[in-house]
């Protein structure tokens, strides 16, 4: 477990713009750079990565001003991300699935459930989990009197053993019928596995979890009202908001990338001996690829800034959301999703080629952007995410609303 040098955070103002914000998850970041490469090797718990987030103030920045939070929208809470990630992509991610799973409550609850929770998580700073893996056999639900009850398992549970709350997803005994709900983590029943052992994205605590008879009231059943659940299309935003989330830490990663080797290329690298350059900066291979990376990594932040603004607007106005901007929505997402990923592979791995031979050392730990990159890009096939962009434009056919799309 990381200890990190104290912060003043608490001494001084909080951050008043959406450019003040992102400038604090810039600091967090460069706290959690300081030792990330060992932490990524040590894959421990990250106790200490959340509490600094707390601290920071980051966990609440799309919280409710009145009851402490910053008030913040999804364009900051992208950027964020973003930042964040530049140091480390695992605290990123949890981050990022921290604002979708708090922000839950709102795409899919009542008035009345959105404003308690998003309140309560304000006011004691909850760090959010959410069991809501789709490729898994659903955890099942039954009633119990006022009680809902919760049986079942789910392979990955990001973030949940490490958080305040959970996000529980099942469907109801006998039915297609999907429930939400929010339980506090510590609930009984609830058991998270320390069974996530994967070559990226380590410390992201996203194993498997146990639902062993978890009880929670009928009243937490999110956009429940007299157990008939009250359907909009705003409800199907969580795929294209969280699909987002995905887009800007693998830009983050690929910054850090980039930032780190170009560092190490500075410092460390050794002109090519038959190159007949001093020094590794002046080698023209070297100043083409961080030229060219630097351009494409650019290029795909401008779509990435631009289809966040584009949601945005969805956002302020969710009963205006109708099936044809959700889904026009969809695509664009779609669309700076596949070349998100393609452009942080890219970068994640050429950088290899700037710095050199000795690079690849363990200690220097250059390989974590790409094993992380690598990792998340898999949570769906890109191939699926361009053909939703082909679809639209040749027949204007929009993505069914799914888990993915």
């Amino acid at each position: 477990m990381s200890t990190f040098t104290p912060v003043d955070w608490q001494t001084r103002p909080a951050p008043q713009s959406a450019g003040e914000w992102i400038a604090r998850a810039a600091e967090v970041a460069t706290v959690l750079a300081t030792d990330a490469a060992a932490r990524d090797h040590a894959g421990a718990t990250p106790y200490a990565e959340v509490q600094l987030l707390k601290e920071s103030g980051l966990v609440t920045l799309l919280g409710p001003v009145a009851h402490g939070g910053a008030g913040e929208d999804w364009t900051t809470a992208y950027r964020v991300v973003r930042e964040v990630s530049k140091a480390d992509g695992s605290i990123a991610q949890l981050l990022g699935y921290h604002y979708l799973w708090n922000w839950a409550a709102r795409l899919v609850g009542t008035r009345e459930q959105w404003e308690h929770v998003e309140a309560e998580a304000a006011r004691n700073r909850w760090f959010f989990g959410g069991a809501v893996n789709p490729r898994d056999a659903d955890v099942i639900v039954t009633e119990d009197g006022d009680d809902l009850v919760f049986t079942g398992r789910k392979t990955f549970s990001t973030g949940s053993r490490i958080s305040d709350v959970t996000v529980l997803e099942g469907v109801f005994e006998g039915t297609d019928q999907h429930v939400f709900a929010i339980v506090r983590s510590d609930s009984d029943g609830l058991t998270f596995h320390d069974d996530w052992d994967n070559i990226g994205q380590r410390l992201t605590e996203s194993g498997g979890v146990t639902l062993d008879g978890v009880r929670t009231p009928w009243s937490s059943a999110a956009g429940y009202v007299d157990k008939k659940f009250q359907p909009r299309i705003y409800n199907t935003l969580n795929v294209p908001t969280i699909q987002l989330v995905f887009v800007n830490f693998y830009l983050g990663i690929a910054a850090g990338a980039l930032q780190t080797a170009a560092t190490y290329t500075r410092e460390k690298t050794r002109p090519w001996l038959h190159g007949g350059h001093e020094r590794a900066v002046d080698e023209p291979y070297v100043i083409d690829i961080y030229g060219d990376l630097t351009a494409k990594l650019w290029a795909v932040e401008a779509l990435a800034d631009a289809v966040a603004a584009e949601g945005q607007r969805l956002h302020e106005d969710p009963d205006a959301v109708t099936e044809q901007t959700r889904g026009e929505f969809e695509v664009r997402v779609a669309a700076v999703k596949a070349r998100a990923t393609d452009v942080a592979l890219e970068v994640s791995h050429r950088i290899f080629e700037a710095t050199g031979a000795r690079s690849t050392s363990h200690a220097e730990g250059l390989d974590r952007f790409w094993r992380n990159v690598r990792t998340h890009t898999l949570h769906d096939p890109v191939f699926y995410k361009r053909r939703e962009v082909g679809r639209w434009v040749l027949d204007g056919e929009l993505p069914e609303p799914t888990w993915y799309s």
